[in-house]
């Protein structure tokens, strides 16, 4: 019988009942007067926790998976929501975000953060709807020290990106900070980038006006 030499070569009951299609109670009732070896029970042992080690891969992974799926459906509904910008959306949109990450304590325009897509929204907004020429503006990049022998790299990447000439670029600012931790895409970090608007005194006074206009709009609601 099958079940039975299954059995003898060490086989679990319930794969034998999976293999036979069989319930459980009839492999042990068909199998009962056999006992396994204590190697066969070792290998039948390892085999069990092999099994379950899988079990539990492909749990994870299925629910990563379901994750991942859950998160690109959330995100193309935050997509859809905010849409096309009006002129008028962005400008209320570049006023917070300078309100959150400008230079507000300093007279002169400055705007500092390591997110591409935020440096390039902060100057599609300075150039939109501030009506400031690309060639007002002034980069400077602020890295650790330990990316000196990257520099020329890293000033390549943010002229590319934002579209401003590397003339534009003053001299880097390095952090002598000790960095206790190295991570795997260390080679493709390329620190932060300050911008600053060339001749903006009076434009860093009315952007703190933006920002006084948003705070009353706030007040206004509590």
């Amino acid at each position: 019988m099958l079940a039975r030499e299954l059995r003898n070569n060490g086989e679990s009951v319930g794969k034998i009942a999976k293999l036979l299609k069989v319930s459980k109670g009839s492999v042990s009732l068909w199998c009962e007067d056999i006992f396994l070896s204590e190697v066969k029970k070792h290998r039948l042992g390892q085999r069990n926790n092999q099994e379950l080690n899988k079990g539990r891969i492909k749990a994870s992974e299925n629910k990563k998976k379901e994750r991942l799926e859950r998160m690109k459906s959330f995100k193309l509904i935050g997509i859809n929501k905010i849409g096309e910008l009006s002129v008028r959306e962005l400008f209320l949109v570049g006023a917070a975000l300078y309100w959150a990450e400008g230079g507000k304590n300093q007279r002169k325009v400055v705007f500092i953060n390591s997110d591409p897509k935020m440096i390039l929204l902060w100057i599609r907004w300075i150039t939109i709807c501030l009506l400031i020429p690309k060639d007002r503006l002034t980069c400077r990049i602020e890295i650790n020290e330990i990316h000196k022998s990257r520099l020329t790299k890293i000033e390549n990447y943010w002229s590319s990106l934002t579209n401003i000439p590397s003339i534009q670029f003053r001299k880097a600012s390095l952090k002598h900070s000790v960095c206790r931790k190295v991570y795997e895409n260390n080679s493709n970090y390329y620190g932060s980038l300050q911008i600053t608007v060339n001749k903006g005194t009076n434009l860093n006074y009315e952007i703190l006006g933006y920002i006084d206009g948003l705070s009353g709009l706030a007040q206004e609601n509590t």
